[in-house]
């Protein structure tokens, strides 16, 4: 089953970091070739622009995702022990 990413792209979360927070998470799943496991979606606002940027890995709501902690976010909720 393929894990889901939703990035807020609203202006605020937008403007707060979701610009650049999009293109490392891109990054993220060319380097690990992750794009077919992976469906990544932005949208247009999660209701949460007081917390943002916001980030959604399933059902997972992250705030404040910055890009110090994107990377230990996505290795930590992409990769599934087998």
């Amino acid at each position: 089953m393929k894990k889901q990413i939703v990035i807020c792209m609203g202006s605020s979360c937008f403007s707060r970091g979701n610009d650049r927070n999009l293109e490392i998470i891109e990054s993220f799943l060319a380097e690990h070739q992750m794009q077919d496991q992976v469906d990544l979606r932005g949208s247009r606002c999660e209701e949460r622009c007081d917390r943002g940027p916001i980030l959604k890995i399933d059902e997972k709501i992250f705030t404040h995702a910055n890009q110090a902690d994107i990377l230990k976010i996505l290795r930590d909720n992409l990769f599934t022990e087998e």
